[in-house]
């Protein structure tokens, strides 16, 4: 039996799929990245909202209509205001995160560039994301795009994942590492 990760991240890969299509046959690519980038802010930046998308206590029609609202306020429209509206009415706004990752993905591979999940305790700045860029190209060897999770949980420093490689360098890790460490000398 699947796990509901692996269905998630297939439903997930599915519908960015189709946008990414749809994008490149109406060659409005950078036009949807802007705009999925202006949606995902609005998802990072609200507790309500992340509720929303993820709470099965909110009917589809509820859902449907609060998107709705969202997007008109946001002035998020063609493919990316339809594509949302079209989610939240198959009940898979629950998926929406995944979606946003796979899409990213791949537009970056599409510009022969590579991507990195970076989580961080607080959104990087302007300089600390150039920086970061620069320092994963030189080891990488190609373009890096940065997909930015915020986990406040991490206390601080960062987890970047590149493809099968992943870096931790967070407190938690590290105060974990510890607090082992501590026990097996006790």
């Amino acid at each position: 039996m699947a796990n509901s990760d692996t269905l998630t991240s297939g439903v997930s890969e599915r519908y960015a799929k189709a946008l990414f299509d749809l994008a490149l046959a109406e060659k409005k690519l950078p036009a949807v990245e802007k705009d999925l980038t202006r949606f995902d802010d609005l998802l990072q930046g609200s507790d309500d909202l992340q509720r929303l998308i993820s709470s099965p206590v909110f009917s589809a029609d509820d859902q449907s209509r609060a998107i709705s609202a969202i997007l008109d306020k946001a002035k998020i429209t063609g493919l990316v205001g339809n594509f949302i509206r079209v989610v939240a009415q198959n009940r898979r706004l629950f998926a929406m995160n995944g979606m946003l990752g796979a899409f990213r993905k791949l537009a970056a591979d599409h510009r022969g560039e590579t991507s990195a999940d970076v989580t961080v305790a607080e959104k990087l700045s302007a300089a600390q994301a150039k920086e970061l860029k620069a320092a994963l190209k030189s080891v990488v060897g190609k373009d890096v795009t940065i997909n930015t999770i915020v986990d406040p949980s991490i206390l601080g420093g960062m987890i970047v994942k590149v493809g099968s490689r992943q870096i931790d360098t967070s407190l938690r890790t590290k105060l974990s590492s510890l607090r082992i460490a501590l026990k097996e000398v006790s």
